[in-house]
């Protein structure tokens, strides 16, 4: 490994020298910084980055901890992220949460272990009005924003979010001009507040058609394939005179509408489905899927301006970006009767 002396040893010059003229340092000869660049290229010197965190106290590594590799939502926020962050010559620490708040404080130690420059957090919600890590972020002022809605335990972050609420109503709205008045809505975890913004903008659009939000059409769904699936065989057995499926995210739409068209239903002809997010599965699958596109690579760019600024001082207004309905294949007309019935035998209840 070429070390500073060794270039110095070549150059003739201090050790000093080398490194003020590696830095750029102004009281260094133009000559003379030239001459050394060249020779540390020709030797093939590498920066030791954990040396220099060590001597300045910051380093250029940002920690950007999110929910799992497995969740579509966030490669193009990461993808935007990282983009930026090479254009400044910063590299990117990537840790995942599993939505759990005891391994997301884990994370972020490990990241402040590390000296990063700022974080990136997509939050771990949770119904507790505190949580102590995010306290202890805001005392020590690390460089921070949110990848996604404020909460009672970390309000006073700068943040970037979609507007779920807006994008909820387009869709039902979208729902209801095609005729739907049976509209069954599949929630998702209940301390997110994406989740309960997409179910306020449900209902808000129920209560402009002059319609009441039944009950019985609300099913607690998850956020997972398996959870579609789940909440999709309790629809049939319980609320079979639905005409359309509202879901909270794309990936419970399609594990919903896997198991519907397993069972023979026809989508949209007996049902219409709509997701939320528009993953790139969502246009391939079996049946193209209406939702709701998430404006992820602008997400990912404004949380990078928002984090340029607090490096600079400076307090970031919050964004929220709009969402915008995709119409596909799976949502149409409503059935002249509703065809979920005919799942259900006799006295039964329908099982996979």
């Amino acid at each position: 490994m070429v070390r500073l002396k060794d270039i110095a040893e070549r150059a003739r010059v201090s050790v000093m020298t080398v490194s003020k003229a590696l830095r750029d340092e102004p009281d260094v000869s133009g000559t003379t910084k030239t001459r050394i660049k060249l020779l540390a290229q020709q030797l093939g010197y590498v920066p030791d980055s954990s040396a220099q965190g060590l001597r300045t106290r910051s380093t250029k590594l940002f920690g950007l901890a999110i929910s799992s590799p497995t969740n579509p939502i966030f490669s193009r926020v990461v993808l935007a992220i990282e983009e930026r962050a090479y254009e400044l010559g910063y590299d990117l620490l990537l840790a995942h949460t599993q939505n759990i708040p005891e391994r997301e404080e884990a994370c972020i130690r490990r990241f402040l272990s590390r000296r990063v420059a700022g974080l990136f957090i997509a939050p771990v919600y949770r119904m507790a009005g505190e949580a102590r890590i995010y306290k202890e972020l805001l005392a020590r002022k690390v460089p921070t924003v949110l990848l996604g809605h404020p909460a009672p335990f970390c309000p006073q972050f700068a943040n970037v979010q979609t507007d779920d609420l807006l994008g909820g109503y387009a869709a039902t709205q979208h729902l209801l001009k095609l005729g739907h008045k049976r509209i069954a809505f599949f929630t998702g975890p209940q301390a997110a507040p994406w989740t309960q913004e997409r179910f306020e903008g449900y209902r808000r659009a129920l209560r402009e058609a002059g319609l009441d939000v039944d009950d019985k059409l609300v099913f607690q769904a998850g956020a997972t394939l398996e959870d579609g699936s789940k909440a999709a065989l309790q629809l049939i057995n319980e609320s079979p005179d639905a005409t359309a499926i509202q879901a909270v995210n794309d990936i419970v739409a399609i594990g919903c509408a896997q198991m519907l068209l397993n069972q023979g239903v026809k989508i949209p002809e007996d049902i219409s489905i709509i997701g939320f997010g528009n993953i790139l599965l969502s246009e391939y699958f079996r049946v193209p899927l209406t939702t709701v596109r998430e404006p992820k690579f602008r997400l990912g760019s404004a949380a990078m301006d928002a984090m340029l600024q607090l490096l600079r001082g400076q307090r970031p207004e919050s964004k929220r970006l709009a969402a915008e309905l995709v119409v596909r294949a799976s949502s149409g007309i409503p059935p002249a009767t509703p065809k979920l019935r005919r799942l259900i035998p006799p006295n039964k209840e329908i099982t996979l």
